[in-house]
């Protein structure tokens, strides 16, 4: 009976929150859940088994055997870690020279060359058969995993299983949830070996299982789809996965350039421009080197006029469609580039995004 009572506060009290902060982002399925992780309850954990048995029906459309689904939930329970990291996700974002400091260190660009060279034919053999910048795949991999270096310590189906509980956006997670069954089923990892992020993304690139089902490949043709410990699956899943976002091979994704007075000021455009015609605006490279022959590009300024320009391709929207945010972008192309040996920025960035 006290327990019961205890029960029935939790609740009481999960709801009044839910009902004062309704405006925030999280829904009042999220704080109840939360409150109820927290306090520990019988209710709780037979509340999270009943939703987990609600998916069987789902997941055995998609092939998924009774045994696979059984031993992937067999002991999972819900990760009150992960409720939290929810939680911080309306954090304060760094500033863009904050970021790419941090993205284009000079330790991970001496990490990154390192793995160049360590991965060389590996690498060949990707740029060859998908066409893909191998820069680019390693700035991905070193922004994504410090290139493999952490890979994630959540298993994952427990992590994607707590969130789609909480009913954390929608049905999203649920989604991701069935799609990595699928991955078990299919027999490319042990359950045990799942490893990824708090909102599930696995391997030493980071994919989404739903992006894994789509783009994952088998390079070394071994049986098994293996993103979390083969390096050559790994970055050729990455390579597959641009290719088939619209990389264009052997077009770069842009350079840093100066601007003209009569440009300086205008933050940027979002129309693609041949080359040409922005060089006929006065534009050039910053390392002065010539503009492409061939090609267009669009103008970004993201800190403004006080902050280093430069010149995108669609290859650049491309990287964008694995993480869609201008830093991460940057970062990854800066970073390639670095590992290739371009130099550093010319420009430096404004206080504001230092």
């Amino acid at each position: 009976m006290n327990a019961l009572r205890r029960t029935i506060c939790t609740i009481g009290i999960a709801v009044r929150i839910a009902a004062q902060l309704r405006r925030a982002r999280y829904t009042a399925r999220l704080f109840v859940a939360a409150l109820l992780l927290a306090a520990g309850t019988v209710s709780a954990a037979a509340d999270f088994e009943h939703f987990v048995q609600s998916l069987w029906p789902q997941a055995h459309a998609r092939r998924v055997s009774r045994a696979t689904f059984d031993a992937a939930f067999r002991g999972v329970t819900p990760d009150p870690d992960v409720i939290a990291r929810t939680k911080k996700q309306a954090e304060f974002v760094k500033p863009i020279g904050d970021y790419l400091a941090t993205a284009v260190s000079a330790k991970r660009i001496e990490t990154g060359r390192t793995k160049a060279r360590e991965w060389k034919e590996i690498l060949e053999k990707v740029d060859h058969i998908y066409g893909v910048d191998p820069y680019i795949v390693l700035g991905v991999w070193g922004l994504e995993t410090n290139f493999g270096g952490y890979v994630g310590d959540k298993y994952v189906i427990r992590a994607l299983a707590t969130l789609a509980y909480a009913r954390y956006r929608g049905d999203y997670f649920k989604k991701e949830l069935l799609s990595a069954l699928q991955i078990l089923e299919a027999g490319h990892v042990h359950a045990k070996d799942m490893q990824g992020s708090w909102a599930g993304a696995m391997g030493q690139t980071q994919f989404m299982p739903s992006s894994f089902n789509h783009y994952a490949v088998d390079f070394d043709r071994d049986g098994h789809k293996d993103i979390w410990t083969n390096v050559p699956d790994a970055l050729a899943s990455t390579a597959n996965y641009l290719k088939k976002h619209g990389w264009i091979a052997g077009e770069t994704w842009g350079y840093e350039v100066m601007l003209p007075a009569s440009l300086q000021a205008s933050g940027g455009s979002s129309h693609y421009r041949s080359f040409a015609h922005w060089a006929a605006q006065g534009v050039s490279r910053a390392d002065g080197e010539a503009m492409p022959r061939d090609g267009e590009a669009a103008l970004l300024q993201p800190a403004g006029a006080e902050g280093p320009a430069f010149l995108v391709t669609r290859n650049f929207k491309v990287i964008k469609s694995y993480n869609n945010s201008t830093s991460y972008a940057l970062g990854v192309s800066l970073l390639g580039d670095r590992i290739a040996g371009w130099p550093a920025l010319k420009a430096g960035w404004p206080a504001a995004s230092r």
